[in-house]
């Protein structure tokens, strides 16, 4: 790392947050790296901004937020050798817990010089964006498509700013009650070449292993590294298996619940059991940025993405 440029929002956090990024950038500067610090004001002026750094020299972005800001920044790094380091400052901080990134901003930035690049594929959706033209993106965290993707369509950005993770919970909680539990076709092929169908109410596609909070392993076999998906398959619209499910990660147990299953695959397609005006929408999430609706399609890309990583995490989890 030579040339670093520090993305993050400056109506969010206050004098606190800026005195943090003023003390990574220090610690940068003091390690021998140009840096500097760029605001940024929205989704779109953050791709801008990285793009703009990119033309000016930049080898390393820091995304200085949560998984939000690193989906956004890792539109413009994709397919380039530009690396990707995180300063976790959001919500969840998913990635950065997977990483082993410190929590604390200085300890995250002296360990970001010691880091090593490590490669790694990403995911890439298709969908239909909230205005029903088609688009896509790439993700790093997971992308969800039903319950957990509703959850973020229902929850605002305004209660996600002031009340954190307790927001989350609250909302997955009332959700637990009133989701209608849609059903959607979902059709992915295993590794072993072989297509599956299932009409489910909920996958996930996860690429990390760790997502800290209560969660933790929320799909067993999830890796970075590895060149396919770990999906989670709901087929059930049983709530108390869905509470199962949640409540085997919190005591970090792994016992079957019956309707809801795992398996690798590189691609999968969602789509609408009903193809009428009356169907209810079934959202689409990636990183945990509501994004669209389905149908959709998943897939890997391989070599897509260089992350920094902490010395003794840059081989994998």
């Amino acid at each position: 790392m030579r040339k670093a440029a520090l993305l993050y929002n400056p109506d969010s956090g206050g004098r606190r947050r800026q005195a943090e990024l003023e003390s990574a950038l220090s610690i940068f500067r003091g390690g021998g790296v140009e840096a500097d610090l760029l605001p940024t004001n929205s989704p779109q002026h953050a791709e801008d901004e990285a793009r703009r750094a990119i033309a000016l020299g930049a080898d390393t972005i820091f995304a200085c937020g949560g998984d939000g800001t690193i989906h956004n920044i890792i539109q413009v790094l994709a397919g380039t050798q530009v690396a990707l380091g995180v300063l976790p400052m959001g919500t969840a901080n998913a990635l950065a817990h997977d990483l082993g990134v410190p929590m604390r901003i200085p300890a995250a930035a002296r360990s970001a010089l010691k880091a090593r690049s490590r490669r790694i594929p990403l995911g890439f959706i298709t969908y239909l964006d909230l205005n029903g033209l088609e688009s896509a993106r790439y993700f790093i965290v997971a992308a969800g498509m039903g319950v957990d993707a509703h959850l973020f369509y229902k929850l605002h950005a305004g209660i996600k700013k002031r009340l954190g993770m307790s927001a989350y919970y609250a909302k997955a909680w009332q959700l637990w009650f009133s989701y209608p539990m849609t059903r959607f076709r979902v059709r992915y092929l295993d590794l072993s070449g072989v297509m599956n169908e299932a009409n489910a109410t909920e996958l996930m596609a996860v690429r990390i292993r760790h997502f800290g909070g209560v969660i933790q392993e929320l799909a067993p076999g999830a890796s970075l590294d590895r060149d396919d998906l770990r999906l989670v398959l709901c087929r059930t619209a049983s709530r108390i298996a869905y509470l199962a499910y949640v409540t085997r990660g919190f005591l970090r147990r792994r016992w079957r619940v019956p309707g809801i299953e795992l398996a690798y695959s590189r691609h999968a397609s969602c789509e609408y059991l009903d193809a009428s005006e009356e169907q209810r929408k079934v959202y689409v999430e990636a990183d945990g940025e509501l994004v669209g609706t389905l149908p959709a399609k998943i897939k890997v890309v391989p070599d897509a993405l260089t992350v920094l990583a902490p010395p003794d995490r840059a081989t994998g989890n």
